[in-house]
């Protein structure tokens, strides 16, 4: 798709204007109307369109429109914030993606240029689309705009406001792309390689292999791969936009390719969404992605735990004990509450090679996670204040929901072993994000840490927000980047 700003709307099948609540017209819709004799206001009240925020007005355009369409957007009540920009913007696209169109221009010109560049950062995300393997498609099933113009008070101002904004987009966007890739495609070492190529925007990466992950005595991580012909491997991504020195913060993600549960296997309805049990390396890696596309003034370090859980002869079983790379060591009581064993040692490596300021992980740990919050929100475990307040604060911002979690610990017992240090899993259901949390708690180690358990959010059947269609969300990539960009540049 093409993003063009302009500074007048012209030659275009689409125009879509603003319209507040009780249809009160902005400028730039109460010119068309004049333009247009009043039609257009006569077709907001016939058609019971009252500027609500999130809804919108097909019209067909009357005489002295210069466009085939125009759609009236609703803008809300209240002085358009960020939020309310994007909304408005991907709620534009969104009627008329199929109609056969081709250009859309948005009249943003009686707002900020900034807002306006949000406005084309909004439709970037909502036209998102995975459809790399349909083949067939019919060209009528297929959204039809390919080119969007956005009138501009500030042509520069605008370009370079959407420059920033773009780089998070290429985040975002890589992160849907990881969570949506078939697991026979994107494998532990496939992954790795597409992380590797982000190299050219300045990234250095790494990639162990099992036989350096041996060598580092990562067995919980390793245990949970050694079922599956694919290699397991450890991403190790660093982002230098600071002082050389100075210490980095680091964000450790759950790249698990594939998760059949192991031994200890899945039922197999709804197995095949288990493709995205990588969600959380996905968000570090396009949070990563995003800081080094808008070259951001942090040093930053992304650890990819990745690996396939997947049953075999010489697989891992529920009873086996396993030492992590801190010594620590571990009863297998379910070979699917594997993602814990893959961050413990991803932990333990992050602090004890980079004494980041902080860690946050990320990953699709629990189903608890969706039995306490729904599927609207992500929980946040934190040992800081400080940071879980800083994801808490740069989410409200982006539109993302994080609710934070208590992780008493009243409910250690729940993990402790009779016959090693730790075990997988609590005692029953009750509490099973908290218990998980407290797992991982083990392996850091006393540095600053936020564990982010995104299950309910990686991925959306029904979305709640136009800028995030079916699919892969991408979900924690904005929140993060906002986050560094608000408390930790320099």
């Amino acid at each position: 798709m093409k993003f063009e700003f302009v500074t007048a709307p012209a030659d275009t099948d689409v125009l879509a204007v603003l319209v507040r609540d009780e249809r009160a017209f902005s400028a730039a819709a109460a010119a068309l109307d004049s333009a247009a004799g009043g039609a257009l206001a006569k077709a907001a009240a016939g058609g019971r369109f009252t500027g609500a925020a999130g809804t919108s007005l097909v019209v067909t355009a009357p005489a002295g429109v210069e466009a085939g369409t125009v759609v009236l957007v609703g803008a809300g009540a209240e002085a358009l914030d960020d939020l309310g920009v994007e909304k408005a913007a991907a709620t534009a696209y969104q009627a008329v993606k199929m109609s056969g169109a081709q250009t859309l221009t948005l009249d943003f010109s009686d707002f900020t240029a900034e807002q306006a560049a949000r406005a084309a950062f909004a439709v970037r995300l909502a036209a998102y689309r995975f459809d790399r393997y349909r083949t067939t498609e019919k060209v009528d099933k297929k959204p039809s705009v390919n080119v969007v113009r956005v009138v501009t008070p500030d042509l520069r101002a605008s370009e370079a406001a959407h420059d920033a904004l773009s780089a998070v987009a290429d985040g975002v966007i890589f992160a849907r792309d990881l969570v949506s890739e078939p697991a026979n495609i994107l494998y532990p070492a496939e992954f790795a390689r597409r992380v590797k190529a982000y190299e050219s925007l300045g990234l250095r990466v790494e990639i162990l292999g099992e036989a350096e992950m041996e060598a580092l005595g990562m067995w919980t991580l390793l245990g949970v791969g050694q079922g599956s012909r694919r290699e397991s491997q450890l991403a190790v991504i660093q982002w230098n936009g600071a002082a050389e020195g100075d210490q980095p913060i680091a964000f450790v993600g759950k790249g698990v390719c594939f998760d059949t549960g192991g031994i200890s296997i899945k039922p197999a309805e709804g197995m095949e969404d288990m493709k995205w049990d990588m969600g959380g390396a996905a968000a570090v890696a396009g949070t990563m992605v995003a800081l080094a596309s808008r070259k951001a003034k942090v040093n930053a370090v992304g650890v990819l735990g990745l690996v396939e859980n997947m049953p075999d002869g010489n697989a891992q079983r529920p009873g086996d004990v396993v030492t992590s790379m801190s010594g620590q060591t571990i009863e297998v009581i379910n070979t699917d509450a594997e993602g814990r064993l893959v961050l413990a040692d991803a932990l333990w490596y992050t602090q004890q090679r980079f004494k980041p300021k902080f860690m946050i992980d990320l990953a699709t740990l629990t189903g608890a996670m969706i039995v306490a919050l729904g599927l609207d929100y992500a929980g946040i475990f934190s040992n800081s204040d400080e940071v879980s307040d800083a994801i808490l604060e740069a989410s409200k911002k982006v539109g993302e929901n994080f609710w934070r979690m208590p992780i008493p610990d009243i409910y250690n017992p729940h993990i402790e072993s009779k016959i090693a240090d730790l075990k997988n899993m609590g005692n029953g259901r009750a509490g099973g994000s908290i218990t998980a949390a407290l797992f991982l708690q083990k392996f850091t180690n006393g540095v600053p840490w936020a564990h982010l358990d995104i299950a309910p959010t990686a991925w959306t059947n029904k979305s709640p927000s136009p800028t995030v269609p079916e699919g892969g969300v991408g979900f924690a990539v904005r929140t993060l980047d906002r986050m560094v960009a608000d408390a930790y540049e320099g």
